[in-house]
């Protein structure tokens, strides 16, 4: 072990014990952040509404306060953006986060206060590089560069009050100046809007320099991988970057993509960690290499609460549940409450948690991401953990894919249709389809009942995508780069179609 990992791990001890009492002092650690949160706001807009002051315990909160989405906070929200204080936080938020719209918006700011980045998202990087550094005390990280690939949003003002860009750009602008020592490349380049751009500037900058850990989203790193390996002429990225040791990863599931970072970089000493860290907050850091479940992050100032996802969108009143109240194996739509300013917000992701204090989870997919059109309630994690199942059984490797359900309307039935980019396609497409079938019956019993027989889903139909086309999307739509994608599921056909149009 370095003196400089030496020396990080001993001031992490303590820190280490804090998110160790997870377990054992959830219901404390989670009632603190809210009360917490509570009195920094109670003579904000929203506190005096409220009666932010009188508020002592959940129940009390929950009944209170509704449940908000971005549409109903879109007012306060701008007007925060508009200069006035102490609207849903302390003070005046002179940063907001952009990221992707929903239906009645092209793109949401996500207030960004002086609270959520130093107790949410810069602890979460503290936390991540901790827990690293714990599971792997022979590390040489600061030994060498780390290499973030950012969004695509670099930051510029909103109006004279207040400044936006994606969260990374907003982290990057606001960060310690002595992490620029450790991190390339230079601001300006990460800092890019045009995406194609960029990532040429950051091969130039860092294919030949020595790169000892990347951080960012797997299909875009991979992207930035090979156009590296290209740069250097070599066959694989550890004879670019040999001292290459971690990849911190989130944003889309590391699963489809696994068996092509293990084939570029062809290392035993390579490892990779998952982080959930969204424009909302950071939520959930992988702190066991051998479990892939992430930890819930309990004092972030966040407080968190938790929809059954079988009553989202069934009724106007549906339960809603604290974090001590929550089951494993069950899919929840997550609630949060920040010292961003969110207020009983429905983030809009799902989650499954796979053990109890402490409260570890799996990210499952999103509210909007899911095809229920016969019934079958059919979810991105169950389409993720399939597509992986498929793909080592037939030897396949999948860079993207999407799927939505197709009406057989002369037959009263239908299936859904896939249509997917293969970095290596299968030597059987019927084969690849067979077990992508059989691994969502296993995975998803609504699904097996209504594939039983064919009496109401056929076998699902897979179009094969010409290389490029979901990039070509993403293009044609404004998001090429940083956290966009293509959703995974969709219960309409309006994406597939734009998709299949661009394929032929």
């Amino acid at each position: 072990m370095n003196v400089i990992t030496k020396g990080v791990s001993f001031f992490y001890r303590q820190r280490q014990r804090t998110v160790e009492s997870y377990g054992s002092s959830t219901a404390d650690i989670q009632l603190k952040q809210l009360r917490y949160l509570l009195d920094c706001a109670a003579h904000t807009v929203i506190g005096k509404k409220y009666d932010f002051r009188s508020i002592r315990d959940y129940q009390t909160f929950a009944n209170r306060v509704p449940l908000q989405s971005y549409e109903t906070l879109k007012p306060l929200i701008e007007r925060m953006i508009n200069g006035e204080r102490d609207v849903l936080w302390r003070a005046k938020t002179k940063w907001f986060a952009k990221s992707s719209g929903t239906t009645n918006n092209k793109s949401k700011f996500i207030p960004v206060t002086p609270e959520i980045l130093d107790m949410c998202h810069y602890r979460g990087g503290y936390d991540t590089l901790g827990l690293y550094m714990r599971n792997h005390p022979e590390s040489s990280f600061f030994k060498r560069k780390g290499l973030i690939l950012g969004g695509s949003h670099s930051p510029m003002p909103i109006n004279h009050h207040a400044h936006s860009g994606d969260l990374s750009a907003v982290l990057l602008q606001h960060i310690p100046f002595y992490i620029n020592y450790v991190r390339i490349p230079a601001k300006r380049i990460i800092l890019m809007d045009e995406w194609e751009a960029k990532i040429q500037a950051i091969v130039e900058h860092t294919w030949n320099r020595d790169v000892g850990n990347l951080s960012g989203i797997p299909s875009w790193m991979l992207l930035l991988i090979k156009a590296v390996i290209q740069k250097a002429g070599k066959e694989t990225l550890t004879e670019v970057w040999p001292n290459l040791e971690v990849f911190f990863h989130g944003g889309i599931s590391f699963e489809p993509y696994r068996a092509q970072y293990e084939m570029l970089i062809p290392s035993d000493r390579m490892n990779y960690m998952e982080t959930y860290n969204a424009s909302e907050g950071f939520f959930g850091i992988q702190d066991d290499p051998s479990d892939t479940a992430l930890l819930l992050m309990l004092d972030y100032g966040i407080f968190y609460e938790f929809i059954p996802f079988t009553e989202w969108g069934q009724t106007d009143n549906p339960t809603v549940i604290p974090l001590e109240n929550v089951k494993t194996d069950e899919n929840y739509v997550m609630v949060i409450s920040t010292c961003g300013g969110l207020w009983r917000y429905v983030i809009g992701d799902t989650v499954r948690f796979t053990s109890l204090f402490p409260h570890k989870f799996v990210i499952s997919g999103r509210t909007s991401h899911f095809i229920n059109a016969f019934g079958e309630e059919l979810i991105v994690d169950n389409a993720e953990r399939a597509v992986s199942e498929a793909s080592e059984l037939t030897g396949a490797e999948v860079n993207a894919y999407t799927a939505a359900p197709l009406f057989l309307l002369n037959k009263g039935k239908g299936r859904h249709q896939w249509l997917i980019e293969f970095d290596r396609e299968p030597k059987s497409l019927s084969e690849f389809t067979q077990c992508l079938d059989e691994s969502l019956m296993s995975l998803n019993s609504d699904y097996e009942a209504k594939r039983y027989k064919n009496m109401t889903l056929q076998e699902p139909e897979i179009i094969v995508a010409r290389r490029g086309v979901f990039i070509d999307w993403l293009k044609m739509k404004g998001r090429l780069g940083g956290q966009h994608k293509v959703p995974r599921l969709s219960n309409d056909r309006t994406i597939i179609d734009e998709l299949l149009i661009l394929n032929s």
